[in-house]
């Protein structure tokens, strides 16, 4: 899931960052100050804003396929402590069950 949701973050700040590269692009005749002078704010700034996006998405993607996960493993729970539920390769490995 972390690696989906930095691809996600990854390529939301690319697009983030063309779209802002078209609206400044009168700024480019001084480019190289700029990247000289403000280079590593930028990338700092980029850093960040990879993050907050990395966060948003994790929680975004946690919230929406793990709603239903505790729930889920409660009836594993329940279906594994009867006795016709459980496999008989997994009985050895399981604590005794109290009655």
């Amino acid at each position: 899931m972390i690696k989906n949701t930095a691809f996600a973050a990854a390529l939301t700040l690319f697009l983030l960052v063309a779209w802002l590269a078209g609206e400044v692009s009168y700024l480019a005749p001084f480019k190289y100050a700029l990247f000289q002078l403000y280079g590593r704010v930028l990338v700092a700034a980029a850093a960040i804003v990879f993050l907050n996006l990395c966060a948003l998405y994790y929680g975004v993607a946690r919230w929406l396929f793990l709603r239903d996960t505790g729930r889920k493993l409660m009836h594993i729970d329940r279906q594994l402590s009867t006795p016709e539920g459980m496999h008989q390769e997994l009985r050895p490995y399981l604590p005794p069950m109290p009655r």
